[in-house]
């Protein structure tokens, strides 16, 4: 039986950012250096075939710095931690490592420089989400307000409105961050901005590459985790550009082929923590059932690299 044929458009950039690159070096690296096990606080990226993957090699995956013995190196995500985290681990006098990537790190710093100048800090940020916490840690409680959406900017109660800045967390959606920005400049005209928006480079890329192929599609895939903020931002992304059916999966076996039946364009694209070899493996599984033409659609090229931590790099 003939299998119908499928046009595979395939985003780029996509998958791996420079950030996600450099963390999971580092925990690879540092189980060259120290050996087994070295211990992860928090999942050092949001994806679960990495972290598995770390894990076999000995990395410890922990929630909290107490679940981590004195004795043993300790690694921080990619997502950065609240000051109180290396406070205490310079405390218990053990080795730790900074994963945090470089782009939340210049957010941590913006905050930091804001807040000396006498600025009470909004942040535009998902709750409960590992880089959000690490950023409003950065400052006392109460210094740091956050707001999740256009409605919250109305609600948000400002110490001096003469006096505020703002930052955002580095993987949300560009349209949607705009929409919020400009609600805080309507409402406080004094507040302080970013010279550039905090929003990554890959973040905006990859967002940017799922608007050029949602038109020509008639579903789109997005590989990432669904605890991963970038990643969801891809789908809503997609769904926002006209594409009528839009799904996150982790890998191929999450694929819901009930609701692509009658395909002939479909979109492929990954989350910055998602690697390429579970993007082939999604392709491949439609080569089962279709006959497969890929093409791949670029909108940016991407040559940053971030060099790991120093200690890393030195001999033990």
């Amino acid at each position: 039986m003939t299998k119908p044929p499928l046009t595979i458009y395939l985003a780029a950039p996509r998958g791996f950012c420079a950030g996600v690159d450099r963390a999971i070096k580092i925990v690879e690296m540092a189980l060259e250096k120290w050996g087994a096990p070295v211990y992860v606080r928090h999942e050092i990226v949001h994806n679960k075939f990495v972290v598995d993957g770390l894990r076999d090699k000995g990395a410890v995956f922990v929630e909290e710095l107490e679940d981590c013995p004195d004795d043993r190196p300790v690694i921080f995500s990619a997502h950065g931690v609240p000051k109180s985290v290396p406070a205490e681990a310079g405390r218990r006098e053990m080795l730790f490592v900074d994963a945090t990537c470089p782009l939340v790190s210049k957010v941590h710093i913006e905050a930091q420089r804001h807040s000396e100048a006498g600025l009470q800090m909004i942040m535009i940020g998902h709750a409960g989400h590992p880089e959000t916490i690490g950023t409003m840690g950065q400052l006392p409680d109460g210094e740091v307000l956050l707001v999740e959406t256009v409605d919250d900017v109305a609600k948000v109660d400002v110490r001096d409105p003469e006096h505020l800045a703002y930052v955002t967390q580095t993987t949300l959606s560009v349209d949607d961050t705009a929409d919020i920005v400009a609600a805080l400049r309507a409402r406080f005209p004094a507040i302080i901005g970013p010279h550039k928006e905090d929003i990554c480079y890959a973040t905006t890329n990859r967002q940017e590459s799922v608007k050029a192929i949602a038109s020509k599609v008639d579903a789109m895939l997005v590989v990432g985790a669904p605890n991963s903020s970038n990643s969801k931002r891809l789908v809503e992304v997609g769904a926002r550009e006209g594409c009528a059916y839009a799904q996150l999966v982790q890998r191929a076996t999450d694929i819901d082929w009930r609701a692509l039946q009658g395909i002939s364009a479909l979109g492929i694209t990954a989350g910055a923590s998602a690697p390429e070899e579970l993007v082939r493996e999604v392709v491949d599984a439609f080569r089962t059932d279709y006959e497969v033409t890929v093409e791949t659609v670029e909108t940016a090229q991407e040559r940053v690299e971030f060099k790991v931590p120093r200690v890393l790099r030195v001999p033990a």
